[in-house]
């Protein structure tokens, strides 16, 4: 029975982590540590809890990133830009997970997110300026056939990556959370765009967080030998669901995604 719990988070984690772009593991680490509170499943550690849930997510992001990749919609030169910041950010968050009471920085982490959920609003009211520049600049044809650019700074770039990959390794959410909005935001990215190429960076800082659990023993296997087949199938099911949906929905359902990551922090900062 345990199996098919895990069977069906991992699709649920695998659906939900590809079509707003922040990876599985917002569903993954608290659906472990619940269902072993609740003895359904063996006890599980935090820790372990989320050394698994990335292991589990480098499947994830590979699952989407080839679906994604099929229709052309990941930025592979700014993925990987991305990635060299947010690679040594995941190891550095990864370790210090080990050695900080997590309770505090939960509640300030939930209430930024949603903090970051009003922003998407107030962004999809009053869209930034169009005329904004950037050194290195993109273009992308939209859903509904729109060319729209975007583009970045090298150095903040890399910097706003080294703080979303510490933050991905440290609670084992594969830093979507944080990137598609920095994308949105920041950079202009447009929102299929910015799913798709976060994917791309969770599946590279993934597999750099997870090896450094890997190393200190943090991953319950049997655990993730039963999530990744939901999680594979699942992150097609929301690519496909993606690319099919107008830019405002995805917009949408990534707010209401980050108000119910950032109550769930909030409430576990509480003690609640």
């Amino acid at each position: 029975m345990e199996y098919i719990f895990l069977l069906i988070i991992g699709l649920l984690a695998g659906t939900i982590g590809s079509l707003v772009g922040l990876g599985g593991g917002v569903i993954i680490v608290p659906a472990l540590l619940f269902l072993s509170a609740a003895h359904i499943l063996p006890t599980i550690s935090p820790q372990a809890a989320v050394g698994t849930s990335l292991v589990v997510i480098i499947f994830n992001g590979l699952s989407s990133t080839l679906t994604y990749m099929k229709h052309k919609m990941v930025d592979y030169k700014s993925g990987l830009f991305f990635f060299i910041g947010s690679g040594p950010g995941a190891m550095l968050g990864a370790w210090v997970n080990q050695h900080v009471h997590m309770h505090h920085f939960s509640l300030y982490f939930g209430l930024f997110l949603i903090a970051v959920s009003f922003l998407l609003m107030f962004q999809s009211r009053f869209p930034p300026s169009k005329k904004r520049t950037f050194p290195v600049v993109r273009t992308y044809v939209t859903n509904e056939g729109e060319e729209v650019t975007y583009g970045y700074h090298p150095f903040s770039a890399t910097l706003i990556a080294f703080v979303v990959g510490f933050v991905g390794g440290f609670f084992g959410i594969g830093g979507g959370s944080l990137m598609v909005p920095a994308m949105m935001l920041l950079f202009l990215f447009p929102p299929h765009v910015a799913v798709a190429t976060s994917m791309f960076i969770v599946f590279l800082s993934s597999i750099v967080s997870s090896m450094t659990h890997v190393f200190m023993g943090n991953v319950a296997w049997t655990f993730a030998l039963s999530l990744i087949p939901g999680v594979w199938i699942g992150a097609k099911c929301g690519a496909w669901l993606n690319r099919r949906l107008k830019g405002k929905t995805v917009v949408t359902l990534l707010r209401m995604v980050l108000i119910l990551l950032g109550v769930r922090l909030i409430m576990q900062g509480l003690g609640l």
